[in-house]
């Protein structure tokens, strides 16, 4: 969009000149600059549109959310059938979790450019965040129809790679997205220069570098932690391309202080970013971003790194040629699905994720009125932000609350609206909305420590919880899955067996139903299960982090041995 507006700045000679002197200090990462010329075309030219949106969006680019999306507005008000102005706002406003109105202004968007497939995808999002079931079950239903009546190239825009991984499709149209996606990443990165290369002679370490946006407090970075400090720096000289500034947490300061080079990219771009990494001489570089928000996926199908690898931040494979391999594990990527994946696939058994084993859970468990729970009663849990509820688990969910006296659920809260349409769904059912209970936001170590409240956390379906489910287990609260059909419909399922647990996978959903009606009924089993998941907490592989770490290392040399000896990747399974 910026370069949309740049050219139509220009291209018009309508706009003030200080405006096309803001879009340059935008472009150049000089959000001051941009800022203040922003501001001056606004008063050479007060209400004009253009420097609104470039005012609106280098404010949203600075977090500065509230006062970007009054200036978005106004210039929606000025031009409100520009289709640019409409998708900024809307996004804006999602971002800012005012997710009701952004879904009325991407609507909006959708229907002045209909012609644009593009645009329905960003509604996904904003509605599984509201949990507006029927409009999501059509948005569902019409992608279906595009997939049997557009050709692929076309009909695939219709749907974002990231958000695709919670939509309840079927699974080969969800592997088809992200192939074409992975296609269009490729012919961008065809455009760009190529890279200079320099020979490096082999030293005694392997280069090992990660490229994230989440180096921060973050659920892929509280996972990864201990993995990075566990790195034998004897065998690996270890780089981190951090793609997002510094968020001043406690948690940043422990993960930069895990690597020997920490480099900021958040100002670069793709090509920039894949030249860095081959001056670094990196041997194998490491996703853990994949097709999530903040991504500079065309540095990979450049070809930044001899050996290239999709790790932990995006939970599928990418279905990218440009990417060798993808870490799994024999339950989220069976052996007889490696046909359908485009990467090499390594089996780290029992569990492919990360997990550490020095995260701080406050000392003291709060009073269940103190958390917002009556006090007594069963304590039905989902911590799982709400897109990836959907209506036939909440049906269950009901069901469980029917049948069992007193219980309540336990939800995370999200938004005002999501908040009202699962009240409006629970009633519906015939049960008080009073009954379920949302946690509000609470430093990690507080929100581990309250965790310890629930009786049972009941997983989401077609994307489990991932972190969630760890903090979970890490907290001593048995954790019910219902395994799905893809990769993140079964990191549950591979986290409880790593942790000896294996009786809380369902097969289906009456099994699931079944098993925690089961469990709030006998409070003798549950107590029994507690005290095996507190037991196997400390003996069991899940939260064994520096065995962990061992074993990945052991499929990174694998890889790279591979290399030396020119033969392509191929399956790797780590003892």
């Amino acid at each position: 969009m910026l370069l949309r507006l740049l050219a139509r700045l220009i291209g018009s000679g309508k706009a003030p000149a200080e405006a096309a002197l803001g879009l340059d200090r935008w472009r150049a990462g000089d959000y001051t600059g941009a800022e203040a010329a922003f501001r001056a075309a606004l008063k050479t030219k007060a209400g004009d549109p253009e420097p609104l949106y470039g005012l609106g969006a280098v404010l949203v680019a600075q977090k500065r959310m509230d006062e970007g999306v009054e200036a978005l507005r106004q210039a929606v008000e000025a031009r409100p059938r520009d289709v640019t102005y409409r998708v900024a706002l809307g996004n804006a406003l999602a971002q800012g979790k005012l997710t009701a109105e952004a879904v009325e202004h991407l609507a909006a968007a959708v229907a002045l450019a209909p012609e644009n497939p593009e645009l329905e995808a960003r509604l996904h999002k904003p509605l599984l965040d509201l949990c507006d079931w029927d409009r999501i079950d059509a948005a569902i239903e019409r992608l279906r129809g595009a997939a049997q009546s557009e050709p692929p190239e076309r009909w695939t825009l219709r749907a974002h790679p990231w958000v695709v991984l919670s939509l309840p499709i079927e699974n080969h149209l969800r592997q088809e997205v992200l192939r074409r996606h992975a296609q269009r990443v490729a012919a961008r990165a065809a455009k760009l220069p190529a890279l200079r290369r320099k020979t490096r002679a082999p030293g005694p370490r392997l280069r090992l570098a990660y490229v994230s946006a989440d180096f921060r407090s973050h659920p892929v970075g509280q996972l990864a932690a201990g993995l990075y400090e566990h790195h034998d720096r004897k065998r690996f000289e270890l780089f981190a391309y951090s793609m997002l500034g510094d968020d001043g947490s406690e948690h940043r300061r422990r993960l930069r202080a895990a690597f020997e080079h920490f480099v900021d990219v958040e100002d670069f771009d793709a090509q920039a970013l894949a030249q860095r990494v081959a001056d670094d001489g990196i041997d194998i570089l490491v996703d853990l971003a994949g097709y999530t928000g903040k991504t500079l996926t065309e540095a990979f199908a450049l070809r930044a790194a001899p050996v290239q690898v999709n790790f932990l931040g995006y939970p599928s494979p990418m279905q990218a040629p440009f990417i060798d391999y993808l870490v799994a594990d024999p339950i989220i990527a069976p052996a007889e699905e490696f046909g359908a994946i485009a990467e090499a696939v390594v089996h780290l058994p029992p569990s492919y994720q990360a997990n550490d084993d020095r995260q701080a859970t406050a000392p003291e468990t709060p009073a269940r009125e103190t958390a917002g729970l009556p006090p007594s009663g069963f304590v039905f849990c989902c911590f799982n932000q709400t897109y990836k509820i959907e209506r036939v688990l909440f049906s269950a969910w009901m069901r469980l609350l029917a049948a069992v006296p007193g219980a309540v659920l336990w939800l995370l809260a999200s938004n005002a609206q999501a908040e009202a349409n699962l009240r409006a769904a629970a009633a519906a059912q015939g049960v008080d909305p009073a009954r379920l209970r949302f946690a509000r936001w609470a430093r990690r170590p507080e929100h581990l420590a309250r965790t310890r409240l629930a009786d049972l956390f009941l997983d989401t379906h077609t994307c489990n919880g991932h972190t969630t489910s760890s903090d979970a287990l890490w907290a001593g609260v048995p954790l019910l899955t219902w395994s799905g059909d893809a990769f993140a419909g079964r990191v549950a399922a591979s986290l409880l067996t790593a942790i000896g647990l294996p009786e809380l996978i369902a097969p289906t959903l009456p099994d699931y139903e079944r098993i925690a009606l089961g469990l709030a009924r006998d409070p003798q089993q549950l107590r029994a299960l507690r005290d095996r998941l507190a037991a196997n907490r400390t003996t069991h592989p899940l939260f064994r982090t520096q065995a962990y770490t061992r074993r990945l290392e052991r499929a990174y040399e694998a890889m790279w041995a591979r290399h030396l000896a020119g033969e392509p990747p191929a399956h790797i399974a780590v003892d």
